[in-house]
């Protein structure tokens, strides 16, 4: 039962932190609504996929630690065994609970070179979202404080 528990826990976990993991041009964050954003025209010089490495926030690891002691200190029922069997569940835990949060934040992602209308050029680096950028076609760039999104430029 307890190992069905710490399973769930793992489970909730990761899923949490996948849900928090976007840097999705489509996806706006709450703080960014109704606030005034400058916009530069360009065109799309090139396009290439990335990838953005995962986070290593540490809650993957402290999640992975509790479920691993909880899980390695039912592996007996002698008090001496439990606590070490605890102390290893923990390390391996933490050490497996942080793979799976840098796995599950990792995330495919594009890079665009934009020629802006001034002949400067920029590059972003964006998650790949609903629309698909080529080179050639015109663009605007949003900058909203420190973030930046590039998106296809209305007619």
């Amino acid at each position: 039962m307890k190992s069905i528990f710490s399973l769930a826990i793992v489970v909730v976990a990761v899923a949490t932190l996948a849900a928090c993991a976007t840097s999705s041009p489509d996806v706006i964050r709450r703080g960014d609504a109704q606030t005034m954003s400058q916009v530069q025209d360009g065109v799309v010089l090139s396009v290439r996929t990335v990838t953005v490495e995962g986070s290593q926030s540490g809650v993957g690891g402290v999640v992975g630690g509790v479920v691993g002691a909880i899980a390695g200190s039912a592996g007996s029922g002698v008090q001496r065994e439990q606590n070490v069997l605890g102390v290893l569940g923990a390390v391996a835990g933490a050490a497996a609970g942080n793979a799976i949060e840098r796995a599950s934040t990792k995330e495919e992602a594009v890079e665009i070179i934009v020629q802006l209308t001034n002949g400067e050029r920029r590059a972003i680096v964006q998650a790949k979202g609903g629309e698909t950028l080529l080179a050639g076609d015109k663009v605007v760039i949003v900058t909203s404080g420190r973030k930046v999104r590039v998106s296809r430029a209305p007619n």
